[in-house]
């Protein structure tokens, strides 16, 4: 037994990778595939090991989905906000930097996790009866924080208001994943467009002097991290995206710090996701109602064979990231960025297409001509996060 689950662990990583390394492809797709049967070959095989399969590739795609989003701006949920400072840093020569922060973030939220399992045991029955109108008016005072902070106030609420409109709208049309026309347009596609229009070109990358994180400065970061990230296990609408923000309005990173902050909160939300499904039977991602399907709520033994394949896998994914980054800008720097980005802009449309049908193409055209706009007010980027706030608010206020 002990061998088929490290061989279904290995798999998951390798699967992973091809994920996360994959723009458009997301987990979820996977996940729905195995629970529905598209993968016959996998009919029969005791559901243990599908679940060590399915965490290991949660966890190795958390890790590698920041390598496109960063250096080709093509984000997905969670790594949506990568792509600003990210892709900053890639045109100074600090692509693999960014990459690592991420990483070194996700790591930390491996710990984080392990030691937020005790503590949420016994917060879970109370934070489950959390009343929602709280959680609107949070998010409303986090928001309103957030626009008084820009110099065009003005123009950041008609951004943040414009965005929040648009995710209304797609959140209520019958998408098959809608938010990948509508972050792919956001804050990808739209971003892709200037830099073809610019001719960006990207500096040689800096990939043996690293400036080291100074955990002991970012420990403001971690805690809020950790304060704020399993909200996430009671709040089915919040994304390891929003939970950054509102962790940020707390700890006030720099850009580098945040990127770490992302990774962090982005890992936390998948580790926690399975948390969730262990002490209040609610699943929140993808593969917690993948897992579902498979046996149910997972018992204690269960539960302990997850963490062990959470931090196993994750330590190798940590590594794995470090040696695709390399390779990766090693191929990048050798091409064209401007035909690079026309490629992964065309690559973009067709997973559309494939995946949300004639309507997520519309989705993402309307998301990315906004995203343009946007982009040209001269406001920051992330007030565009309002396409998923300001339906998250609407939620808990009773019109989603």
């Amino acid at each position: 037994m002990l061998l088929e689950i490290v061989l279904f662990l290995i798999l998951g990583v390798l699967i992973g990778t091809f994920t996360g390394l994959t723009p458009g492809i997301h987990i979820n797709l996977v996940g729905t595939a195995l629970i529905s049967g598209a993968f016959s070959i996998l009919t029969g095989i005791n559901s243990i090991y599908l679940i060590v399969f399915i965490v290991s590739m949660s966890i190795t795609h958390v890790f590698i989905d920041f390598i496109p989003s960063i250096f080709l701006g093509a984000p997905e949920d969670g790594t949506e906000l990568s792509v600003l400072p990210g892709h900053e840093m890639l045109k100074r020569g600090q692509g693999f930097h960014a990459v690592k922060l991420t990483s070194l973030g996700c790591l930390y939220g491996l710990f984080i996790f392990v030691l937020l399992i005790a503590p949420l045991y016994f917060l879970s029955t109370f934070l489950k009866s959390l009343p929602e109108i709280i959680i609107a008016i949070g998010l409303i005072a986090i928001s309103l924080n957030m626009i008084l902070l820009e110099e065009k106030k003005f123009s950041a609420l008609f951004v943040f208001l414009l965005t929040g409109i648009l995710g209304f709208i797609v959140f209520g049309m019958e998408l098959n994943e809608p938010l990948l026309p509508l972050l792919t347009g956001l804050f990808g596609s739209a971003g892709i467009f200037f830099s073809i229009r610019q001719k960006t070109k990207i500096e040689k990358q800096k990939t043996e002097s690293i400036e080291k994180v100074d955990i002991k400065k970012e420990k403001k970061l971690l805690l809020s991290s950790a304060i704020f990230s399993p909200l996430s296990m009671f709040l089915p609408a919040l994304s390891s995206g929003q939970i950054a923000i509102v962790s940020s309005q707390f700890a006030k990173p720099d850009k580098k710090s945040f990127l770490f902050l992302l990774g962090t909160t982005t890992m936390l939300t998948m580790c926690l996701s399975f948390l969730g499904l262990f002490l209040i039977s609610k699943t929140r991602t993808g593969s917690s109602a993948a897992i579902k399907e498979l046996i149910g709520i997972p018992n204690i033994q269960v539960f302990i064979l997850i963490i062990f394949v959470i931090l196993i896998s994750g330590f190798i994914s940590f590594f794995l990231v470090n040696k695709i980054s390399k390779k990766f800008l090693e191929v990048l720097e050798k091409i064209n960025y401007s035909k690079v980005s026309i490629t992964i802009l065309l690559i973009m449309v067709i997973v559309t297409f494939l995946v949300s049908g004639i309507w997520g193409f519309f989705v993402l055209v309307v998301s990315t001509l906004t995203g343009i706009y946007c982009i040209s007010s001269g406001v920051k980027r992330t007030t565009m996060i309002g396409c998923l706030i300001i339906p998250t608010i609407l939620f808990y206020l009773g019109f989603g």
